[in-house]
């Protein structure tokens, strides 16, 4: 038997607008809809199920629950007796649990998958929120001063660009005017009713300085959430030939470095060779092009991992749209808005979209599907064939990227 192709049979996302607190709701409602509404839109049973895994970061500090590999069996009694893992890379976590779903199936082991990545953040006040949050960084070797520790480290990055290359903060309100704007057409966009100024600019009262050179309207939100996906094995596929899947896991790129953000910048910075600010992260797009067997001309858009504009703004050259420090023009020149050269987070990414950290790879991951089977609804990239994804956790200390290709 041959290594076996990943398709993406269907997928469900939550609406990251809602507060499940609020609603007198906990992880066990979160799973349930995830989980139940994947497998409809995927047209599967439970019991047809092979393997499950799950993606959560911060359950326990945000809800006091762990354990929740199990809790898809606790909501569905047909996967009771299914195997199910949870796995955790901050917020690359649904990635992880995306290639480790990958590998079941290409090993043939099992031939379908389910991965359901969930988080519950609004279960606390924000700036306990934020304190949780930064237990993905390197607890007690970095940000020791930073009021808030995400904001602080991409604010970090921002000034290594500007060290290296100059930065111009326009560019960085650009890339969030664009992903608000982009998340008005998604209909399960946490920000998709918000009033945000247009333009963005440094002296709104409504924007005031988080970190550093980071604004309010800089960073991704605080969200509850889950999105969901089936996949399938080509055996699979051979004995439903009536069953025509939305995508194809075409490549993957997985690159894991140290928890410091500093150590990361500065071996860069001491190399004369390297040009890129994280060059792992590079290293992570090009693995999954190649095993993709593609381009980035073959690629028709990009879903990015903009927790921050910086983050944006470093993902726009390491995938390669610009080079080295030169993400300004692209952004300048219109290419990453839909209908430009490479659309970039259509659905309005993390700032705009919102970002249950668990979910977020998962959800990239589905609405790549989206665009490659022109499902997409009002935020479609006309004519897509082919996606990336590009899903950070931490300070990049873990890096995964996908390829989706269309099923035809």
């Amino acid at each position: 038997m041959g290594t076996q192709s990943v398709w993406i049979l269907g997928g469900y996302q939550s609406d990251f607008a809602r507060n499940f607190d609020r609603e007198g709701l906990d992880f066990s409602d979160l799973t349930g809809e995830i989980v139940d509404a994947t497998l409809d839109a995927a047209g599967l049973d439970a019991t047809d199920v092979d393997v499950v895994h799950v993606a959560n970061a911060f359950g326990e500090l945000f809800a006091h629950q762990g354990h929740l590999g199990a809790m898809p069996a606790s909501v569905n009694e047909g996967l009771w007796n299914t195997p199910a893992t949870r796995h955790e890379a901050a917020c690359a976590s649904g990635s992880v649990a995306t290639l480790a779903a990958i590998a079941d199936l290409r090993s043939g082991a099992y031939r379908t998958a389910l991965v359901a990545g969930i988080e519950l953040e609004k279960t606390v006040p924000g700036t306990t929120a934020t304190a949780i949050l930064g237990a993905a960084a390197w607890t007690g070797h970095e940000g020791q001063d930073a009021k808030f520790m995400w904001p602080h480290m991409f604010d970090c990055v921002a000034a290594e660009y500007d060290l290296r290359y100059g930065l111009d903060e326009a560019h960085l309100r650009a890339i969030a005017a664009l992903n608000f704007a982009n998340a008005r057409a998604n209909p399960n966009a946490q920000t998709r009713s918000w009033a945000v100024p247009q333009p963005i600019t440094a002296e709104d009262p409504d924007n005031p300085v988080v970190e550093g050179r980071l604004r309010r309207l800089d960073c991704s939100q605080i969200t509850d959430g889950g999105a969901g996906v089936v996949l399938v094995s080509d055996d699979w596929l051979d004995e439903h030939p009536g069953v025509r899947p939305l995508g194809r896991i075409d490549g993957w790129g997985h690159r894991t470095v140290g928890l410091g953000l500093r150590r990361k910048l500065d071996r860069s910075r001491d190399d004369p060779d390297e040009q890129y600010v994280l060059p792992h992260v590079r290293l992570a797009v090009l693995d999954a092009f190649r095993r993709g067997g593609v381009t980035l001309d073959d690629v028709d858009g990009f879903e990015v991992h903009d927790c921050f504009t910086p983050s944006e703004y470093l993902a726009i050259d390491h995938i390669g749209l610009t080079g080295p420090g030169e993400s300004w023009k692209a952004i300048e020149n219109g290419e990453i808005e839909i209908g430009g050269r490479l659309p970039i987070n259509p659905s309005g990414g993390l700032i705009g979209g919102g970002h249950p950290v668990g979910a977020s790879g998962v959800r990239m991951l589905l609405d790549a599907t989206r665009q490659v089977s022109g499902t997409a609804g009002d935020y479609q990239v006309e004519g897509a064939k082919t996606f990336g994804t590009l899903n950070f956790g931490g300070s990049t200390a873990t890096t995964v990227s996908f390829v989706i290709g269309s099923p035809q």
